[in-house]
């Protein structure tokens, strides 16, 4: 990089961080911080959506994967399509109609309010943790951005990833402590146009035009790079099961679907967040990737396409690219980070443990968890070398244990809370055991190559119809209906 680029990537920050300020300071009440006043249009909903989820975490692992599968690693978004179309039929019209009504913050309020606070409780630790290790994900992928682009060596003799790694938490959680989820949402809106753009309209053609071509590609890469098909039918079910129920049990995008305005809109929002994932941004990323393999065959997978931005592309141009990836970066860990520490906040701390607080202290206490989960964040993220590998962990424990509670909640009148609980603590603690290898899958089982959260749903299935079945709640049939057409209507 040049000294322009720096003084664009400069520039970029500052103008992005400015946005966040502004409105931090239009914030009023928690309604404006946590849900951003319940009015926003769904085009920045959906952009915004498409960003959480995507990220820069996402964006450097669909390069990754590009780099060791070719195109068929575009199935990995094919789910975030599918997940996003099936809430907006099957969900979207069901909590709007109860939040419209009871105007909730959070994840877990829609568990309270269909279960009991224990349910509730319980989803908000499950989440609040996902999120965290989200958050760590987040940040590992800024890191390795940073480190093979614009912190290639550490001043003081430490690794440079790791020292990346502590830059760009430092960054990221100061934001965090000032923002909301208004300053989010419009900064996502922002940084995404302009990541995505980049990344067609400059970095594609100018890669292509460097390297010779398609026939390049063609040419270097082996013949299965070119074929949808190039996919074992393990790993796209592993892939299918993992991050599709995510839509269904996620903090983040529960808290966008209460930002929008209306049932309209939301269902409009999630329409655009699928087409964005894919096809848009699953071929972006893996065809990138594929030609980060062309030019540097040897690198890391996840390295491969930063290096490809910080050399291929022209002076100034890089520093535009690589801010959008480094403010991708940090407003899906932004988001996460709300998301984790809404949950402990809102969901268990202030309503067990500090009542009656005052909204100050509120916002002062929020800035202290936020800063205690980004430190557990960072700590995290040191751990994992690859970041889809830490994506997918995190996104593995939620599910494991939130979906098919969830799911019932929604879909079956006979569920029941002691089932819910049942459900997600069998179905969590199984994936925790399995992923830690505290304990093993027989032979038989481990062959077949099923990652631990599909076990863990098997389970918290299991456990969840059979609690329900045999310990349904203790409400008069009267106001069972009434709760039961809360969920239904």
């Amino acid at each position: 990089m040049t000294i322009l680029d720096y003084l664009i990537f400069a520039l970029y920050m500052a103008g992005v961080l400015a946005i966040g300020f502004y409105h931090f300071r239009k914030n009023k009440s928690t309604e404006d911080y946590y849900v951003g006043s319940r009015n926003i249009k769904a085009s920045h909903v959906g952009l915004s959506i498409v960003a959480t989820d995507v990220g820069g975490g996402f964006s450097i692992g669909l390069g990754g994967v590009g780099f060791m599968m070719g195109l068929a690693g575009t199935w990995l978004l094919f789910t975030g399509l599918v997940g996003a179309w099936l809430t907006a039929v099957f969900v979207i019209p069901r909590i709007k109609a109860i939040d419209a009504d009871k105007n909730f913050f959070t994840y877990p309020d829609f568990l309270r309010n269909r279960y009991n606070g224990k349910v509730a409780l319980l989803a908000a630790i499950i989440s609040g943790i996902g999120y965290l290790g989200f958050t760590g994900a987040q940040l590992l992928a800024g890191a390795k951005l940073a480190s093979a682009t614009i912190l290639p060596k550490s001043p003081f003799g430490m690794d440079p990833i790791l020292f990346a790694l502590l830059v760009i938490a430092v960054v990221t959680i100061l934001y965090t402590v000032v923002g909301g989820l208004k300053a989010v949402i419009y900064t996502d809106t922002i940084q995404w146009v302009i990541l995505l753009s980049g990344l067609i309209f400059v970095t594609i053609p100018v890669t292509l035009f460097k390297i010779g071509g398609i026939s390049a590609l063609t040419e270097t890469l082996p013949k299965e790079y070119f074929s949808l098909g190039n996919i074992t039918a393990v790993k796209f079910i592993n892939w299918m099961v993992t991050i599709i129920p995510i839509w269904l049990i996620g903090m983040t995008l529960y808290q966008r679907m209460y930002a929008c305005k209306d049932e309209k809109q939301a269902k409009r929002a999630w329409y655009i967040a699928g087409i964005f994932e894919y096809p848009i941004m699953s071929f972006t990323g893996v065809f990138l990737g594929m030609c980060a393999r062309v030019v540097f065959p040897e690198a890391e997978a996840e390295m491969a396409l930063p290096m490809l931005v910080r050399d291929i592309l022209p002076i100034g141009v890089t520093g535009i690219v690589i801010a959008s990836y480094f403010s991708a970066i940090m407003s899906t860990a932004d988001s996460c980070l709300m998301a984790s520490s809404g949950n402990f906040v809102n969901d268990v701390i202030e309503r067990y443990f500090i009542k009656n607080i005052s909204a100050k202290g509120s916002m002062r206490l929020s800035m202290l968890a936020t800063l205690i989960i980004g430190a557990t964040a960072v700590i995290m993220a040191a751990q994992f070398e690859m970041v889809l590998d830490a994506i997918l962990y995190a996104y593995a424990f939620m599910v494991s244990g939130l979906f098919v509670p969830t799911l019932g909640a929604y879909f079956w009148k006979k569920s029941s809370c002691a089932g819910a609980f049942a459900g997600m603590i069998s179905g969590g603690v199984l994936t925790l055991l399995l992923l830690t290898k505290t304990i093993a899958l027989p032979g038989s089982l481990a062959r077949i190559g099923l990652d631990a959260s599909f076990y863990g749903i098997v389970l918290s299935a299991a456990f969840f119809i059979v609690f329900s079945l045999t310990m349904p709640d203790k409400l008069k049939n009267e106001d069972k209906t009434i709760k039961n057409n809360e969920v239904n209507s």
